[in-house]
């Protein structure tokens, strides 16, 4: 049963929330950082870089993150931020040219996380934990939410689509073409079906933001040792989260792109795959695979199709059957020498979202040697390892939608 809490959301004033609002501050160049930063004054991008006040580039650690507060109560007393007087969810939609995303932004329970009620699917990296629970502690918000999906249900899509009819609270916009809408719930009776209804789904799945549940958590254990009149019910025990019906989440793959052969020839690697996968030259055709097991790969001007052999590999669990696992057993690590496909420097991935030509264009510069695409996973996939207890290869999976930061704000 999955607890979820409405809460009193720090947001822009209808007027402005087009101007705060922004993208995730990593999917700025530097140059469309200092754009924003130059010609939009109400920006949220000024909290996040309160360096740019002063003029400093290099501001780093607690000392940054306490001026990230500073400049978070500066737009509060200037009336860009304001508080919701009430407990409320907050429907959320975005709509891009190619898809339509409608969720619930909701408090969700660190104990949820710790009793395997919120599941994972990715590792972590503790220095980023513990940087981004310094990040929490000394700002006191939390301006991105993490998405969270879940099996579609009923109850809560009639809820939905009830406030659907009404005038959105935000309406408006951004400048990638997307267009974002906000309704706010706060009726009492709406708020208690919208709890009732999450407590009948057993499991919610992170599809993004696992540094951030997880720094959210470490910082409540803390938080928690630290009062001695801990109830349960402080803020702290809880992070914000967009609920998403697993129905509409998108899924995009990962290529690989390897910088050489270990010490092996065109022909000499050709004849190692031979061992494990039936090799089609595809010549000059934009080789997509069709199904799961196979992978295209690009190689010396050719694309190749490659179907796994079934009896040179064997499937053991849920892991076992993902292909991102397959790659890396069977060409990897053993003929590549891959071993660390989190650190290692011979291996980037770039996320697929322009039909395969990436895999063509990056090889015949000669920033790589061999590149190799795949289907994307399934939401099944990600389920069936995660129930099991495993964890996915880093970079699997591209999850969309991304959402927007400070559309509303969780205080800790």
């Amino acid at each position: 049963m999955a607890i979820v809490k409405p809460f009193k959301a720090v947001r822009a004033t209808r007027d402005k929330v087009a101007l705060v609002s922004s993208k995730s501050y990593e999917a700025y160049t530097i140059d469309q950082l200092n754009s924003k930063l130059a010609f939009n004054p109400y920006t949220f991008l000024h909290v996040i870089n309160p360096g740019y006040k002063y003029h400093k580039k290099e501001i780093t650690g607690e000392q940054r993150f306490k001026l990230v507060h500073n400049r978070y109560l500066e737009f509060k007393e200037d009336g860009y931020l304001k508080e919701d007087e009430v407990p409320g969810f907050y429907i959320y939609e975005k709509t891009t040219p190619s898809h339509s995303y409608c969720g619930i932004i909701a408090a969700t329970s660190v104990d949820d996380y710790h009793n395997n009620v919120i599941k994972k699917h990715e590792s972590t990296l503790h220095k980023r934990e513990l940087l981004f629970e310094d990040y929490l502690k000394n700002t006191g918000f939390n301006a991105e939410p993490v998405l969270l999906t879940y099996p579609d249900n009923n109850s809560i899509e009639t809820i939905i689509e009830k406030y659907k009819i009404n005038r959105p609270e935000y309406e408006f916009t951004s400048t990638d073409k997307d267009l974002h809408k906000l309704w706010v719930i706060s009726e009492e009776s709406d708020l208690e079906t919208i709890i009732n209804a999450f407590e009948t789904v057993n499991t919610l799945y992170i599809a993004d933001g696992h540094h951030r549940s997880t720094s959210s958590c470490m910082l409540a254990q803390n938080l928690a040792k630290q009062n001695s009149e801990h109830s349960g019910n402080e803020p702290y025990n809880f992070f914000m989260s967009y609920l998403l019906p697993e129905s509409q989440l998108c899924i995009y793959e990962f290529n690989r792109f390897i910088k050489d052969l270990n010490g092996l020839n065109t022909d000499e690697f050709l004849i190692e795959l031979d061992t494990i996968f039936k090799i089609e030259n595809k010549g000059q055709e934009l080789y997509r695979p069709k199904e799961k097991h196979h992978f295209s790969m690009y190689l010396d001007g050719n694309f190749y199709s490659l179907a796994l052999r079934k009896s040179a590999y064997e499937f053991d669990n849920a892991l076992s059957e993902l292909d991102a696992q397959i790659l890396f057993k069977t060409v990897l690590k053993p003929i590549l020498g891959i071993d660390n496909i989190r650190n290692s420097s011979k291996i980037i991935y770039s996320q697929n979202k322009s039909g395969g030509l990436e895999l063509k264009t990056k090889v015949d510069e000669g920033l790589f040697k061999v590149s190799f695409g795949m289907l994307p996973t399934t939401i099944d996939e990600i389920k069936n390892i995660v129930d099991s207890d495993l964890i996915m290869p880093p970079k699997t999976t591209y999850i969309e939608p991304k959402l927007r930061s400070a559309l509303t704000i969780y205080e800790i």
